[in-house]
This record gives structure tokens, C-alpha cells and sequence, in this order.
């Protein structure tokens, strides 16, 4: 028990460092995080987070530049766009593609939206709906939240939903580690100098580390968990180690790790720089 304890404490210890050494405002670009501070109003940084999040996949420079893109066919308040979505909006959005994202599943999610904030007034209303206090964590309030986003739209289809929108609203229901919703989560209720924490209504210990191939392998290198697929169970797993060192925050270290990826160009091989890591003891130990 007491090795056990030394090396969490351990382990606490090395994460508290890179916190302390990426975790500032200076180091969000290239990260989607960085769309939502060109934005003051709380309806407008909902909107262009939740975007952001939907198209964090693929390589950073070509997330940067479809956001660009995509904000820009948007206008001065995207909130003001998405609530007066129309033919002319739809239009608009005609040519726009992220990887296999199209404009269409664009347009489709912004008329989702459209119906949320008109309805609810705000994300993070329709959200809450589905929030309890009392479940172990944020999960079954996401599978609520993306079920009815796409019920939403299935209602006004006849029940059928695009491919392509299944995927921007994927539900943990279906063992998805929902990554790039999980990824809004943390941006919505956490606050420091990097989350700017718009939501205040739910608990932050409640959260799911957002995993993708990336952070998976960084946990899976500090022996956080040894599944062979990310998954939903992967997800809460290394999470749960992660309340071990921090009960109150267990997602405080994401932005912090995957900096190591994104500004030291980690990619898990040797390399001369990896002495000067934080890390370097975890990944090349013996």
C-alpha cells in the first residue's frame, strides 16, 4: 500500500509540472480551444465551442483552417447565425467540407442547434436536463443530451439521421469514447487560465478524460490502464486513476499532456529532446 501511495504521489508530482509548464493561455494555439476567445458573448463562445469540439479530429492545421472557414461563412456572432438559420444560412454553408464532415452535416447540426437555443435559450440549458447530481459521473447525461440532439432531427426526417451527423453527435450509449464531446465538456464546466468554465452548474469531479489515440498512448505509458482498444471503458478507466491524484478535478492534466504531442511533436519514439520531458522516467524507464 504504502509503494502504491509513493507512486501516485510520484506520478501527481511529474503532472503538477507540466501543468505548471503548459497550462497557460500563450499555448492554446493551435488547439480548436483558441476559436472560442475570439468571442465575448456567452452565447457566441457556446456555439463556436461546441463547432470547435464537433470538428476536433483529424491534423491541427486542417481543424484550424476548416474552422476558419466555417466561422467566417458565419459571421460577426455565430450565435445570431445559428438562431436565424435559414435557406439563405444553409446556402452559405454549400462547399464547405472538414475531412468527411461536409456542409451539409453542418448545416443539419446549426439546425439542431437553432431549435436548442430557440427553445432552451442556451447549450448548456438543454444539457442540464439530463444532469443529475447524484450519477457517478457525466455519462449519462451525455448519452441524454446527444439522444435528444438527434431526436430532434429524426423528428423533423421522418426518423432517419445522416452518417455524418451520428458522428459529430456520437453518444456514449454506444461505447464511444466520445472524445471530442467530452473535449466541449471540459471547456464548458472546468476554469482556469486555459478552460474558460462558462458552465456552473456542474461538478468538474464529474467529468470523463477526453481520449484520443494520442492521450491514450501518454496514460497507457504511465500505467493508467492496459486495455488493448479505446473505448467509453477506456475513457472512464483512465479517468478513475486520475481521481486517484486529483478527486476533485480528475481532467485537470488534459490540456497539459496533450501539449506534448502537439508542441514537442511527441509521437512516442526516441529522440534526443525526450530527456529534457517530464515524462522521459515513464516512457523509457530500463
Amino acid at each position: 500500500m504504502r509503494t502504491l501511495k509513493r507512486a501516485v504521489e510520484q506520478l501527481r508530482q511529474v503532472l503538477e509540472k507540466l501543468y505548471d509548464k503548459y497550462n497557460h493561455r500563450r499555448f492554446i494555439p493551435p488547439d480548436p480551444l483558441q476559436f472560442l476567445y475570439r468571442y465575448w458573448e456567452f452565447a457566441d463562445r457556446e456555439v463556436v465551442g461546441f463547432l470547435s469540439a464537433a470538428l476536433a479530429y483529424g491534423r491541427v492545421e486542417q481543424i484550424e483552417k476548416s474552422l476558419d472557414s466555417l466561422l467566417a461563412r458565419m459571421g460577426k456572432s455565430p450565435s445570431a447565425f445559428v438562431k436565424g438559420f435559414g435557406k439563405a444560412e444553409r446556402e452559405s454553408l454549400k462547399g464547405f467540407r472538414h475531412r468527411f464532415t461536409t456542409g451539409q452535416d453542418i448545416s443539419d447540426l446549426l439546425d439542431i442547434l437553432k431549435q436548442v437555443l430557440n427553445d432552451q435559450g442556451s447549450i448548456e440549458a438543454c444539457f442540464l436536463r439530463g444532469y443529475r447530481q447524484t450519477d457517478r459521473n457525466i455519462i449519462p447525461a451525455l448519452s441524454e443530451f446527444s439522444e435528444s440532439l438527434l431526436g430532434f432531427y429524426a423528428k423533423k426526417r421522418g426518423g432517419r439521421i445522416s452518417r455524418g451527423l451520428k458522428y459529430l453527435l456520437v453518444s456514449p450509449s454506444g461505447k464511444s469514447a466520445c472524445k471530442r464531446l467530452n473535449l466541449f465538456l471540459r471547456w464548458m464546466v472546468r476554469k482556469d487560465e486555459v478552460d474558460p468554465g462558462l458552465w456552473e452548474s456542474i461538478d468538474k469531479a464529474k467529468l470523463i478524460v477526453p481520449v484520443d489515440v494520442h492521450m491514450a498512448r501518454l496514460c497507457r505509458i504511465l500505467g493508467l490502464y492496459d486495455r488493448k482498444t479505446v473505448s467509453l471503458a477506456t475513457a472512464v478507466e483512465i479517468t478513475e486513476r486520475f481521481a486517484e491524484i486529483e478527486p476533485a478535478d480528475p481532467v485537470k492534466y488534459d490540456f497539459a499532456l496533450s501539449r506534448i504531442g502537439i508542441m514537442d511533436n511527441c509521437d512516442g519514439s526516441y529522440r534526443q529532446q525526450c530527456k529534457n520531458c517530464e515524462l522521459f522516467g515513464y516512457c523509457f524507464a530500463g
